[in-house]
């Protein structure tokens, strides 16, 4: 009997974030199906990230792998705003890393700040033979930090086998940036439409009585994290530019940061024109966002830079809601025929968005029409075929 083979992913840590939602749907899935068995070695046990200390055992990813039988590990450091350096590990972590790595026929990197470990163990000679790709989600690798070097330091010594980009704007930034992989593979997100669906009338209207939403009251969905690439600041002038002239609208903010509590957010908002109501929903980390896009009408994205596939986008549409975003990465592609790409103008945005409110009943048809190719099962099967082709070749290449 042939064994399965044998995978491990690298995080940076477990925190909220679409990159760490998409490859832990993605290795899930694949260790589910029985052919292959995936485990994940953390190089943070904490994040302290946008105003909020995010602990790996809470995290609804952690729990989603171990619930599905996937081991995880860490090597217990915080995740802050500069990832580890390759220089940063102790010599317990270099050899928990090299059991891990050594016990893999795959390495996955999700995204390129865990490759750090990996240049350590190579500079010690511990590092093994298995093939590595790095899963890559960004569409600005400048600003990757430290991170986008180990990532060239590593295609060019030969450590690194392959890219696993999720955008073509991803695939052609890192190829500009100096990315030189042997093989470059793209896969579109894709999401698990059964979790991600229009909600019922009684679902509906429970997630607006928990919120404090009227029946029928418009609503504005925006989840993104408190950070300069999402432009927090262009959403908030759009809401304030929104709500002047329909009082009626309902605004749902979802993210690490955004939040009345961040002292950073307040004052953003305050400069932005907003003051707190009852019609400003400002809740911060949401582990039930298929309820809140059910209440949805426009799923609002207002990105400036980085974006590659925004998730929020597909898991809003998938449940009825219209995406209404600046033209970042793929998004345009993403949501062509099913929602709205807008210039990064606040004024704009807004009636935009009213356009969308006005024309809800078209709007909502044309996304939930779009269903099945929002769906995971294609995306599933070509990380499937991938792991496969870079297995074989170094089967072939041994």
């Amino acid at each position: 009997m042939v064994r399965p083979s044998r995978v491990l992913s690298l995080y940076e840590g477990f925190f909220t974030g679409g990159a760490r939602i998409l490859h832990t749907d993605v290795i899930a899935g694949l260790h589910a199906g029985g052919h292959q068995e995936h485990s994940v070695l953390a190089i943070a046990s904490r994040a302290q990230r946008e105003s909020t200390v995010q602990r790996m055992q809470d995290d609804p990813r952690y729990l989603q792998l171990v619930g599905g039988g996937v081991r995880v590990s860490s090597l217990g450091k915080l995740a802050g705003g500069h990832p580890a350096a390759p220089e940063s590990f102790t010599d317990r972590q270099l050899k928990i890393a090299a059991e891990a790595v050594h016990s893999a026929d795959l390495i996955l990197s999700l995204k390129e700040q865990p490759l750090g470990i990996l240049l350590a163990l190579q500079a010690r000679g511990l590092m093994s033979d298995a093939p590595v790709a790095a899963c890559l989600h960004r569409s600005d690798p400048l600003h990757s930090g430290p991170a986008l070097g180990w990532l060239t330091q590593a295609a060019a010594s030969g450590l690194l086998t392959a890219t696993i980009s999720c955008a073509e704007a991803t695939d052609r930034a890192y190829a500009r940036a100096g990315v030189t992989a042997s093989r470059r593979y793209v896969i579109a997100n894709g999401i698990d439409t059964r979790r991600f669906r229009p909600g019922t009338k009684t679902e509906q209207q429970a997630t607006r009585r928990a919120l404090g939403i009227p029946s029928g009251a418009p609503v504005v969905a925006y989840a993104a994290r408190f950070d300069p690439m999402k432009d927090p600041g262009l959403f908030l002038r759009a809401l304030a530019a929104h709500a002047a002239g329909h009082p009626g609208t309902h605004y749902v903010l979802c993210g690490a940061g955004m939040s009345w509590e961040n002292p950073a957010f307040r004052a953003l908002a305050a400069e932005s024109g907003v003051v707190p109501t009852a019609q400003i929903h400002a809740l911060g980390i949401r582990q039930d966002m298929p309820s809140i896009y059910q209440v949805a009408d426009v799923i609002a994205l207002t990105s400036a830079f980085g974006e590659a596939s925004p998730l929020c986008l597909i898991e809003g549409a998938a449940c009825g809601a219209t995406p209404v975003t600046t033209d970042v990465g793929d998004a345009a592609a993403q949501i062509d025929r099913i929602g709205v790409i807008t210039p990064a103008d606040a004024g704009t945005i807004a009636d935009t968005w009213q356009t969308v409110l006005q024309n809800r009943p078209e709007f909502r048809r044309r996304a939930l029409a779009a269903r099945p190719r929002l769906g995971r099962r294609r995306m599933l099967s070509q990380y499937r075929a991938v792991a496969f082709d870079l297995l074989r070749r170094e089967e072939v290449a041994a």
